[in-house]
């Protein structure tokens, strides 16, 4: 999900189950027992080794026996993550030879765990100083509707309309007010071109240090910003874009953008998996903290639940609410039924993969988490994958923890933003980086 727009509610900071299990700096490394002809290619660096490559972000490396119930994982289940990601990282400089290891490791524990210790090495992030950073959680919704509109199915869900354009921004031109010209380069693309016959004034655009991209459209003989939410929900895409489908809930519609992906369940028990496939590029704004603000709810009520039952109460301000986040997301079909598809291209497993900021992370690297469970506040340990990405999800520890799909993971994910320690997992010999 190249996707998302995350939403989150704030809870309470770790408990003491999370602060007992932090890695100690005493403890011993016990080293791995290699052997035979598949003994890892990459030489592992030595415990200490620190390195500082950029953005405020250092990396060290520690024995896996800082890591916080390092024995205790379901390495099966990791391994099985990690193989469903190695469909693309096999095709990358530096993990081909972890890669083809994996597809011969057996679905055992024991191997398993040794796969993981014998071809990698942990090194613990760190942000400006900072061990510890936050970690909230998504998942993949189930939204009720129908593939045609009916009385009841009566809100679209669209696709990439056709007068929307995507303009590749260069460094440069990042944080700048400048007045460009654009051109044409083929449908919903575009390009910055001084013969171009359209004029871009760059100070009107929601240009951030981290933006790629222009999305907007032709007016005349202008190239504006993209339509925001209230006026797409007013009506603006009308006749405009492609419909997949329609939702019953406007509500559970919005909660779909801000996850960035979901499933579409028609009344027959037909199941439509829908992905990002862009997005109008305005920044993402918390509708929760509006409402807080407004007392409308408290702060603490504004979970995807507490939100859902108010507007359920007062439709009149349903308008008002939802507009006051102009980011908005366009969706595709997947193939993949219910699955959800993340930045790095594979299916994501739930509870065994996360978005991550991959100015920092190293997009489909292992990665171990510890935090506290959102629900029975007892330590949450454990190896996952950073297969995707997200637009809130920024600094090097920062983690959206993936539980899954339906109301259930809905639940876990929406009350989870807990503090939490992260370790990179890197094929032995591959040092971290920064990827301004």
């Amino acid at each position: 999900m190249t996707k998302k727009i995350i939403f989150r509610t704030a809870l309470l900071g770790i408990t003491a189950a999370l602060l007992a299990a932090c890695p100690s700096k005493s403890i011993k490394r016990t080293e791995p027992v290699v052997s035979g002809p598949d003994r890892p290619t990459g030489t592992p660096f030595a415990v200490g080794t620190t390195v500082t490559p950029g953005g405020g972000a250092s990396y060290t490396v520690v024995p896996y026996s800082a890591l916080p119930h390092w024995s205790l994982q379901h390495f099966v289940n990791s391994l099985q993550s990690f193989k469903q990601g190695c469909e693309k990282l096999k095709n990358r400089a530096g993990w081909q030879d972890v890669c083809a290891q994996a597809m011969q490791t057996p679905n055992h524990h024991h191997q398993a765990k040794l796969f993981f210790e014998r071809y990698f090495t942990p090194w613990q992030v760190s942000g400006n100083g900072l061990q510890a950073g936050t970690i909230t959680g998504y998942y993949i919704p189930l939204m009720h509707g129908d593939i045609k509109q009916t009385s009841k199915a009566r809100f679209p869900i669209y696709g990439i309309p056709n007068d929307f354009v995507s303009v590749p921004l260069p460094v440069n031109l990042r944080g700048s007010k400048a007045v460009v010209r654009v051109r044409p380069s083929g449908q919903n693309m575009g390009l910055i071109d001084n013969a171009g016959q359209y004029s871009a004034d760059l100070s009107k655009f929601p240009i951030t240090g981290r933006t790629t991209a222009l999305k907007g459209r032709f007016a005349g003989n202008q190239f504006v910003p993209y339509y925001t939410r209230a006026q797409i929900n007013g009506g603006a895409l009308d006749g405009k874009a492609p419909i997949l489908g329609y939702a019953d809930d406007p509500v559970e519609l919005f909660f779909m953008h801000v996850q960035g992906s979901g499933t579409l369940q028609t009344p027959s028990g037909q199941k439509v998996a829908l992905g990002y496939a862009d997005k109008n590029e305005y920044p993402y704004v918390s509708i929760g903290r509006y409402m807080a603000d407004k007392g409308y709810l408290t702060l603490g009520q504004t979970s995807m639940q507490g939100i859902k039952a108010y507007m359920q109460q007062n439709p009149q301000r349903l308008a008002e609410v939802l507009g006051q986040n102009p980011s908005y997301v366009f969706f595709r079909k997947l193939d993949n039924g219910n699955g959800a598809i993340g930045a790095l291209g594979t299916p994501l497993m739930g509870e065994y993969a996360g978005a991550i900021d991959r100015h920092y992370i190293t997009l489909g690297a292992p990665l171990f988490v510890a935090t506290a469970h959102p629900l029975t506040r007892k330590a949450l340990n454990r190896l996952i994958m950073a297969q995707d990405t997200g637009s809130a999800i920024k600094g090097a520890v920062r983690v959206d923890y993936f539980w899954g799909y339906g109301d259930e993971a809905g639940n876990t994910a929406g009350k989870q933003k807990t503090t939490g320690y992260v370790w990179q997992l890197l094929p032995n010999g591959m040092k971290p980086e920064y990827r301004p």
